[in-house]
């Protein structure tokens, strides 16, 4: 019987010349960041980008990764970021270890500890007879010394972001073999295109990527913070604006809850915490609950026109009225059927006339709308490829799967360039537009071919960091 290959064992050729290479593809986001082998076809490893932090002095703080330990309701429990919203990574000390988290917890294995301390070796007449000598080893064995690294980043990452990269790669992990690659260029190989449009709309950021030949654009590279925090705060200021307001509880909150009727108050008996919960939490929890409506509630005006327009006399906002609705119900029993309101919260991102605002949370600028951004773009790139990216639009990030969002999307492109053929691909299966970045990624790093473009330890070690510059455009 054929041995079964365990998922936290990379592939046995460790030769990244090979054409099965054992590489590891990292793809950091705002909301999350993917790791996993590559040549496979999703990454085995997701966690959240957010991280908790417990308080004290920093020799006794505990940093908490993952799923299973930042949405545990301890005490002295803050959440942080270390990326910043514009995509980038603010915090690189943290990062460092978020990703290395998300790579041994699934991936590699971690390291071997000195045998006389590892639990196994508990009398001392054994650690006498131990001829081991560990010392040193800490520094001589790295997270990843076996493993190339391909590694994804924005269209609009600094040198020093680039070169920063490169060094914790090779000196923090002991890399072999590494690669940067843009996101946008990843994604347009994930579509299986060497020139596209890419638009990705993801949780901090939606960008739009001209790639021309697996090359960007610099120049019609564009991007807005209309993307799903965005979407997430329309629903805060749509919940609290509501007549009577809508409650936005937490799971964690809830002990029990009763059936209600739709609209009623809730019911629920509720949980109290000595000391309260840090505000941080109370948020990332609330946004858990506010992911659960965009994807079940939260729909896009398809086109053609936009919800505030329409013929006749009325606007396509007093048509979707006669829709059927859609249900929800909060963690605390609350439930309601959102009719033409479930089309407000994203309709802001097409339309900024649309948007809802506060005093702390200002309108958007027109510019900031998608529409603006790709007629930005496109007038950054030279006219006469125009065409060939208009009929190669890819579409990729979770907010994308917003229901209707490809069809409005495709309603305003062909309303805005009614010349050219607009042709748009966005894939069917939720995996693959979640991670259309790394799934490139994992196609570019399983080639044989590909191997020529690893930068090595050693041009690392005599050209220093900026060979990042120079390697990958």
């Amino acid at each position: 019987m054929a041995a079964v290959q365990s998922s936290s064992i990379p592939p046995s050729n460790v030769e990244y010349g090979g054409d099965e290479i054992s590489a590891l593809v990292l793809d950091p986001g705002y909301s999350s960041t993917r790791a996993g082998f590559a040549g496979e076809d999703v990454p085995k490893s997701v966690i959240p980008s957010f991280y908790g932090i417990t308080s004290g002095p920093p020799s006794e703080q505990n940093y908490l990764f993952g799923d299973s330990s930042i949405h545990n309701a301890l005490s002295h429990h803050e959440i942080h970021n270390p990326m910043s919203r514009d995509g980038t990574v603010e915090d690189w000390d943290t990062a460092t270890k978020l990703w290395e988290y998300a790579i041994t917890s699934r991936l590699t294995n971690r390291k071997p500890t000195n045998p006389t301390n590892n639990g196994l070796n508990d009398d001392n007449e054994t650690k006498a007879e131990l001829d081991v000598d560990m010392d040193g080893v800490e520094e001589e064995e790295k997270t990843l010394e076996d493993n190339p690294l391909l590694m994804t980043e924005t269209g609009w990452n600094t040198g020093k972001q680039r070169e920063k990269s490169i060094e914790v790669a090779m000196e923090s992990w002991g890399v072999p073999a590494f690669w940067l690659g843009r996101s946008g260029v990843l994604a347009a190989f994930a579509g299986g295109k060497a020139s596209a449009l890419v638009i990705d709309v993801g949780s901090a950021n939606t960008s739009i990527t001209p790639v021309h030949d697996g090359l960007i654009l610099k120049k019609g590279v564009m991007r807005s913070p209309l993307a799903g925090n965005f979407v997430s705060q329309q629903l805060r200021l749509l919940f609290s604006t509501a007549q009577p307001p809508i409650p936005l509880t937490p799971h964690y909150l809830i002990s029990s809850k009763t059936p209600v009727d739709a609209g009623a108050p809730p019911q629920a008996t509720y949980k109290t915490f000595k000391p309260p919960r840090p505000d941080s939490f109370r948020r990332l929890e609330e946004e858990r609950v506010l992911t659960e409506f965009k994807e079940s509630v939260v729909q896009v005006w398809q086109g053609p026109g936009r919800l505030s327009s329409g013929a006749q006399g009325t606007t396509n906002e007093e048509v979707v009225k006669s829709w059927p609705g859609r249900p929800f119900e909060m963690p605390d029993g609350w439930n309601q059927v959102f009719g033409a309101e479930r089309f407000r919260a994203a309709e802001g991102m097409f339309d900024v006339k649309m948007a809802l605002s506060d005093a702390s949370n200002p309108p958007p600028s027109p510019a900031q709308a998608l529409p603006a951004l790709v007629q930005a773009s496109l007038s950054g790139v030279d006219v006469d490829i125009r065409p060939l990216l208009l009929s190669n639009v890819i579409v990729t990030g979770g907010t994308s799967l917003l229901y209707g969002f490809t069809d409005r999307l495709n309603s305003e492109l062909t309303s805005m360039f009614p010349g050219p053929r607009v042709r748009l691909t966005a894939a069917g299966n939720t995996a693959e537009r979640r991670f259309g970045a790394w799934i490139g990624g994992s196609i570019l790093a399983s080639l044989g071919s590909f191997h020529q473009m690893w930068i090595s330890k050693k041009e690392y070690e005599e050209h220093g960091a900026n060979i990042v510059e120079k390697r990958c455009k």
